[in-house]
């Protein structure tokens, strides 16, 4: 096992799950919510949660931090919503149905779980949305378990790095950080992790096993 990589700290939605924009094209599509009106609305506040927008009210600064709970943040949004035929979008089990499509990628908990078996720490560092996560696999899966809404911080915030690295026990350089999402890469990179922008499982587990030098199983063709 290599000596500069002892940990792995992992994002969920769109690295342990099925890609977030495939998951919200299909619940947008099913629940026959107006597609352009949806992502105008979220372009701008996803700009103000990630990439340095404005902050003050943003609905998803509130929600990932658990300052609002997610009945409010679901009257929120659906407020801003319209159905494909001008109606309004119904609020309740909102964040439930745009979630709905999440399923498990199997290559990447096993990849984890391996890691495990080869001591190497892993961590969940998760920014929720108020979604229910599969809690019934942490156990076998990882050392720690960090939700931003369970501890009042939220990605790309260097105080909710740090506190999963100091879950892990080691140093950030000690520690490889995976997400789908560059603003939260870089600010891992920043506290001094490596960090793996996830595009796919093959590449990823790749990269896992280049940077913790750890055998992972081939993938199933």
């Amino acid at each position: 096992m290599s000596d500069t990589c002892r940990a792995i700290i992992t994002d969920w939605g769109g690295v342990l799950t099925s890609p977030l924009r495939e998951t919200i094209t299909a619940w947008l599509a099913a629940d026959r919510i107006d597609d352009a009106r949806y992502r105008r609305v979220m372009r701008s506040w996803v700009e103000g949660a990630y990439a340095g927008g404005a902050v003050d009210g943003n609905p998803i600064h509130a929600l990932e931090r658990g300052e609002i709970d997610t009945g409010e943040f679901e009257r929120i949004l659906a407020a801003e919503l319209r159905l494909t035929d001008g109606g309004p979008v119904p609020a309740a089990g909102l964040i439930k149905r745009m979630f709905s499509g999440f399923h498990p990628v199997e290559e990447m908990y096993t990849a984890l779980r391996q890691a495990r078996g080869q001591r190497v720490r892993t961590c969940l560092l998760s920014n929720s949305w108020g979604n229910g996560y599969p809690r019934e696999r942490f156990a076998e899966t990882f050392d720690a378990v960090v939700i931003s809404g369970e501890v009042g911080m939220r990605k790309p915030e260097q105080e909710i790095f740090a506190h999963a690295v100091e879950l892990t026990g080691l140093p950030p350089e000690e520690c490889v950080f995976i997400d789908d999402m560059e603003h939260n890469v870089h600010a891992a990179v920043e506290l001094g992790m490596t960090g793996i922008l996830h595009r796919d499982p093959a590449e990823t587990r790749q990269r896992l096993a280049e940077t913790c030098g750890i055998e992972l199983d081939p993938m199933p063709s």
